[in-house]
């Protein structure tokens, strides 16, 4: 007999929150669950597994849509995996723009404190800066 545990235990199990269990299977990421005889869901080990591929891949920034091919695909074990490159490919290309970006809010941040002087807050450049985009573009200039 197979082991079948309620929404609740799959979330404990996978340290996911059972909303997102139901909206996962909603948009059909998640196959639908065997309903019991008092109509509660009741999930396998397969719901484990396949919930935890989908956690994996979300934490390292595939779209929902990616991982909907990306479980289509996996269904398919003798197909070619260049899809699946192509997919891995262009989620690395978007974590790289994300780090770009990141690494020039960061050196904003710095830029802002490093011209904050301590004083009152209604002197404070940080604030001036955040408010009026042309101070941090001067900030700037002049840190550069």
């Amino acid at each position: 007999m197979t082991e079948e545990f309620m929404i609740g235990e799959l979330a404990k199990r996978t340290d996911c929150k059972v909303q997102t269990i139901r909206y996962y299977e909603q948009i059909g990421v998640m196959p639908p669950a065997v309903r019991a005889e008092n109509n509660r869901r009741m999930y396998q080990y397969s719901h484990i597994e396949r919930l935890m591929f989908i956690r994996h891949s979300r934490a390292l920034g595939f779209t929902l849509e990616d991982i909907r091919e990306l479980l289509t695909l996996s269904d398919q074990p003798d197909h070619t995996c260049a899809e699946v490159d192509r997919i891995a490919k262009n989620n690395l290309e978007n974590i790289q723009k994300k780090i770009r970006v990141l690494n020039i809010m960061e050196k904003e941040m710095k830029r802002m404190i490093s011209k904050c002087e301590g004083n009152k807050v209604s002197q404070c450049l940080i604030i001036k800066a955040l408010a009026d985009h042309a101070i941090a573009e001067k900030i700037k200039k002049t840190s550069s």
